[in-house]
């Protein structure tokens, strides 16, 4: 029997990021931002097939959609973010995000961009939380 051993960086995080907001409308707000983000990069991704392509530039209508919301934080190379397999959920005054990638700074700026207190954590860690698997 021969055995293998290597590193793979391929893990579930079971990663938990609530945004806590003064008001519920706040919530569903960034919500809606997030799914609004999220739809236009993948219509990037179908239409320009950016998953070959350069990584350091907005399309025309990203950049368009970034600047009448006004978010000016966010790099064209976080966007594949939206890509990964992430919920998104509101309770009250909460927007709770959970995923099993670790990448999520995206999802982190627009949260304080929208004026959240965040918190970020492994539910491996804090497995008696509401959230996580």
């Amino acid at each position: 029997m021969k055995l293998w051993k290597g590193y793979g960086s391929e893990h579930s995080m079971n990663l938990v990021m609530i945004g806590h907001f003064k008001e519920p409308n706040d919530a569903e707000e960034a919500k809606r931002l997030i799914e609004k983000i999220a739809n236009q990069v993948g219509t990037d991704e179908e239409g320009h097939h950016r998953a070959t392509g350069p990584r350091d530039r907005f399309s025309d209508a990203m950049l368009n959609l970034l600047i009448a919301v006004n978010l000016y934080t966010l790099r064209p190379e976080e966007l594949e973010q939206f890509l990964y397999d992430v919920r998104v959920g509101v309770e009250d005054n909460k927007i709770v995000i959970t995923t099993d990638e670790v990448d999520v700074s995206v999802f982190m700026k627009v949260l304080l961009e929208r004026g959240a207190r965040v918190e970020v954590y492994s539910a491996h860690d804090y497995p008696n939380t509401r959230y996580g698997r």
